[in-house]
C-alpha cells in the first residue's frame, strides 16, 4: 500500500517539545498584551438576606423545606445534632442545601439514617455532615450549600450559595 510521502514521524519527544513551546508562546503573547488579554473575573453575586426559620422551630435530624435565593430554588434546612464544618447556630449543627440534584435537577430526598441527600434519578448521594460532598453518583459537583447566619434572637438567615444551583447559568437572580 502506497502512503503519503509527505508524512513525518515526529515521535513522542518531538511532539511534546513542540506542544510545550506552543503553550509557552501563547502564554508570552497573553502576558505582553496587558489588560486586553486579562482573564475576566466572574461577577460577584450579591445574594439577598432571607429569613428561613428560627432555631426553636428545628428538631434534630428533621429537615425543614425552604427556598433560597428565590421561590424557584427549593432547599432544605437541617439541624444535624452534631457540630459540622460551616454549621451555624449555637451548636454549630445547622446547615442548608439546595434540593435540586446538580446532575439533572431531580428533587433530592433526605435520609435521616446517614444524614445524606439522595437523588432518585441517577442515584447521586451527598453528605450533609461534610458540606454536601458528593459520595457517589452521576453528579459532577458537590451539592450547593447555603451560607447561614443566626441572629441573637435565633432567626436563621440565608445569605449566599457556595456552588452553582442546577438550571442556572449563574447564581444571579
Amino acid at each position: 500500500m502506497k502512503g503519503c510521502d509527505k508524512l513525518v514521524d515526529a515521535g513522542r519527544r518531538h511532539f511534546l517539545r513542540g506542544g510545550a513551546l506552543g503553550t509557552a508562546g501563547v502564554a508570552a503573547t497573553t502576558l505582553f498584551q496587558g489588560e486586553a488579554a486579562a482573564v475576566p473575573m466572574p461577577a460577584r453575586v450579591d445574594y439577598p438576606s432571607k429569613r428561613l426559620a428560627n432555631v426553636s422551630q428545628l428538631k434534630p435530624n428533621a429537615p425543614m423545606e425552604i427556598s433560597y435565593p428565590d421561590k424557584d430554588s427549593p432547599g432544605v434546612l437541617i439541624k444535624l445534632g452534631t457540630r459540622v464544618p460551616d454549621g451555624a447556630g449555637p451548636d454549630g449543627d445547622i446547615v442548608a442545601f439546595s434540593t435540586l440534584c446538580p446532575h439533572k435537577g431531580f428533587p433530592l430526598n433526605y435520609a435521616a439514617a446517614d444524614k445524606t441527600l439522595n437523588c432518585p434519578g441517577h442515584y447521586s448521594r451527598f453528605d450533609c455532615e461534610r458540606g454536601g460532598l458528593q459520595i457517589i453518583g452521576q453528579a459532577t459537583q458537590n451539592l450547593p450549600q447555603f451560607t447561614l447566619r443566626v441572629a441573637d434572637n435565633g432567626d436563621i438567615f440565608a445569605e449566599g450559595v457556595d456552588e452553582l444551583i442546577y438550571g442556572r447559568l449563574s447564581n444571579v437572580l
